[in-house]
């Protein structure tokens, strides 16, 4: 789309109507180019990944998300919620460890002990590891089960080994979506507020965005430009990640479909040209699947994720990828999306790059 607007993305941000305009009417390879464009300005040719490992220390939730595939009831068969012990075997052999990611669901049975000791756990077993840890609903949730403020918990967690968030917890920041799919989690006000407390005390997070359920274009661009705002008065943000719906396992099973490859790409190209003032963007391979991830890469994404190890929370939800990668693998299908793969931490230092 070469046109004036086309140009101007490199010298001032794209306003709220052009966002929307774009979204809805630009050319799919237009979009890709004005996106690819953007990222090439930030990172160059590189793609970072790192070797993380995923820890979901329970699934037992009084939430109850309509979205969620993944939560149980207390009593369910397969409830869980692990033991330090199993948490210190998960993370046992795993060479070059740059992240633990820790992410779970808000157990009512559980004191906030637990997570102190959690994080202790982690620290020991994987003590050269980033301990990127806990949503905001979660930082939430701890302050109300121990009547602690969300500083104190932030203070305590960061005490016992909390290096980094991750930033789920968001997904679509509209009040009209959130009163029907997940009523009993916080909304828009208390996320950010939790984030930038995070912020302050020297707590980097990602951000994310739950994308292809019961959404509009509209709440979309609306939410990139709520994140956008708050990266601009905090600048903590590392990452953005666009997390693409599952409906396997939940009642939109059967009622919604999957969004397809082009759509998602949309959605990953034009939270690039939205969100300037973030440095990375990341084609989520476990979403997104390897394929459309790589391809990703040429809408705007500089960051392929990590190896995982084993995921469990969309996968519960059909996610149809391999739960884990090898390092190699992803150093493949990088180059073969014609980048240059580089091994990073949590914070984004270079650690290896594959020429």
């Amino acid at each position: 789309m070469k046109t004036a607007l086309t140009e101007k993305y490199h010298n001032e941000p794209i306003s709220y109507k052009e966002a929307l305009d774009l979204f809805e009417k630009a050319d799919f390879l237009d979009l890709a180019q004005i996106a690819k464009k953007i990222k090439l300005s930030k990172t160059g040719n590189k793609v970072y990944f790192t070797i993380n490992k995923h820890i979901n220390y329970t699934n037992v939730c009084s939430s109850k998300c309509l979205m969620c595939a993944f939560y149980r009831n207390e009593g369910d068969k397969d409830a869980y919620t692990m033991s330090f012990d199993q948490v210190e075997k998960e993370l046992s052999g795993i060479e070059n460890l740059k992240e633990v990611h820790i992410v779970g669901a808000l157990n009512p049975k559980l004191d906030f002990s637990y997570y102190i000791k959690l994080l202790e756990t982690v620290k020991k077993a994987a003590p050269l590891a980033n301990i990127k840890a806990f949503t905001a609903a979660e930082i939430d949730f701890f302050s109300k089960i121990s009547s602690l403020s969300h500083t104190e918990v932030l203070e305590q967690l960061k005490k016992a080994g909390l290096q980094t968030m991750p930033g789920g917890g968001a997904e679509v920041f509209s009040e009209r979506v959130r009163k029907k799919l997940y009523p009993k989690k916080i909304g828009f006000e208390k996320w950010a507020y939790i984030h930038e407390l995070a912020h302050s005390m020297g707590i980097k997070s990602n951000a994310t965005l739950l994308f292809g359920h019961i959404e509009t274009k509209e709440e979309i661009i609306d939410h990139l430009f709520k994140l956008r705002q708050l990266q601009e008065k905090t600048k903590g943000f590392l990452c953005f990640v666009p997390l693409l719906f599952h409906p396997e396992n939940t009642v939109f099973e059967g009622h919604i479909q999957k969004k397809s490859a082009i759509e998602q790409l949309r959605v990953l190209a034009i939270s690039r040209i939205i969100l300037d003032n973030f440095d990375h963007i990341k084609a989520y391979w476990v979403m997104m699947s390897d394929s459309i991830s790589q391809v990703g890469l040429h809408f705007g994404a500089d960051d392929i994720d990590g190896t995982i190890e084993k995921e469990n929370i969309f996968h519960a939800a059909g996610a149809k990828s391999a739960s884990g990668l090898l390092s190699e693998k992803i150093i493949e299908m990088v180059k073969n999306a014609g980048f240059v793969p580089v091994l990073r931490d949590a914070l984004y230092n270079e650690i290896k790059v594959y020429e």
